[in-house]
């Protein structure tokens, strides 16, 4: 409880230096806060915009979207800097122009959690791809490299009003990486943002997938996947010019773009040699596509956040907020149905050619929902392969 308290006062500090900003107005009725009328619901970036073509994007379109099919009012609101204290600031604000929920897209919102859900205990936060590690993280101070089993995460942060989710990147990775050797591509290339856990856990299901895919073909000894991390979750010239290199010299196929914005430096480099793409987080064929050319993106390894945004606002205009709150969920599959997931690929814009069929999906998608098929979601060291991967580290 001593974690908490500090960073209550904290927080209780913070916001008394913004003129514009009191704890008072944070303070809603919780009954009413879950009824149509009385819901006022606000989305804060990250360190990115609502134009980011990934997880800003996304969660924007949807909370906006449901917001005007239920008829709530919704507002976003962007950090003035890529601060724990400015996307602070951005909620501070937002609960002082009215809102009653808040929609915090990403790890960089840990923070946010630990300090705001205890300044305002009748808001509703729904933080998603936040995890446990990452809110300890925080409520411990900077400086740990890994959290402990037994450290207890509800010290950190009130449990009582959120509801904090991840998801299992690692099977979407498997998805792409499986799918890209079965429709023939062998000289395969891995493009990270940042070496967070999530860009990790993609990455490393990629490899795993390539791999399953390589033996189940007897073409193991053919198959490489080159693997690096931009150091950033967008593109430029450095970067674009170290792909440059890939698709033209080390003869790789088709890059795995994984980290926000960086899918402009695979896609800047791949349109010159007519190599391909694939997206992440949401889908985003029509996206690089619309800036390459017509079928450079092959497939997007997903995360279901419009699913989750939904499925929570959702239940919070409904008073069942109570089967939400308090949870760090670890989402993945819950069906054989592919729309019912949260972590997949676009069945209608993959570019599926008789190697690997939507059939062949739906397939793969049953195998790993049924636990046929495991993925390892262990993001220690890369994993025992067959194939071989070739990992370069950091380009920045």
């Amino acid at each position: 409880m001593k974690q908490r308290l500090i960073a209550m006062l904290l927080a209780v500090m913070m916001v008394l230096s913004l003129t514009a900003c009191g704890s008072d107005s944070g303070k809603t009725d919780d009954d009413n806060a879950g009824t149509k009328g009385d819901m006022k619901v606000a989305m804060v970036t990250d360190s990115g915009d609502i134009t980011d073509q990934s997880f800003n994007q996304t969660t924007y379109e949807t909370c906006k979207a449901w917001a005007e099919a239920n008829g709530v009012e919704f507002n976003y609101y962007k950090p003035e800097s890529d601060s724990d204290e400015a996307r602070n600031a951005s909620v501070d604000q937002a609960i002082a122009d009215g809102a009653n929920v808040v929609v915090l897209p990403g790890y960089m919102f840990a923070a946010a959690v630990v300090a705001q859900s205890e300044l305002y205990p009748d808001v509703k936060f729904v933080a998603l791809d936040v995890s446990a590690n990452d809110i300890c993280e925080k409520g411990v101070g900077e400086g740990y490299d890994y959290i402990p089993e037994n450290w207890d995460v509800t010290e950190y942060y009130n449990t009582e009003n959120v509801y904090c989710c991840t998801y299992q990147e690692e099977i979407s990775g498997y998805m792409a990486g499986y799918s890209a050797v079965k429709m023939g591509y062998k000289k395969l290339g891995f493009l990270g943002g940042m070496a967070v856990p999530a860009v990790t856990r993609f990455g490393y299901g990629y490899v795993q997938g390539a791999d399953a895919a390589a033996k189940e073909l007897k073409i193991e000894n053919e198959v490489t996947v080159e693997y690096v991390c931009g150091g950033q979750f967008y593109g430029d010239a450095d970067i674009t010019a170290y792909m440059d290199t890939w698709y033209s010299t080390k003869g790789v196929e088709i890059v795995f773009a994984c980290g926000g914005g960086i899918y402009t430096s695979a896609g800047e480099a791949a349109v010159k040699t007519g190599g391909k793409v694939i997206g992440v987080d949401s889908d985003q064929s029509a996206t690089i596509d619309g800036l390459y050319g017509e079928g450079i993106t092959i497939t997007s390894a997903m995360k279901g956040l419009d699913a989750t945004v939904k499925s929570v606002l959702t239940a919070i205009k409904d008073g069942k907020w109570g089967e939400y709150v308090g949870k760090i969920e670890n989402l993945g599959l819950v069906s054989e149905n592919n729309d019912e997931n949260y972590v997949k690929l676009p069945v209608d814009t993959t570019v599926w050619n008789d190697g690997f069929t939507k059939d062949d999906y739906n397939t793969l998608v049953t195998a790993l929902y049924k636990g046929e098929v495991v993925v390892n979601n262990d993001i220690t060291a890369l994993p025992q392969t067959a194939i071989a991967v070739n990992d370069y580290g950091s380009i920045k």
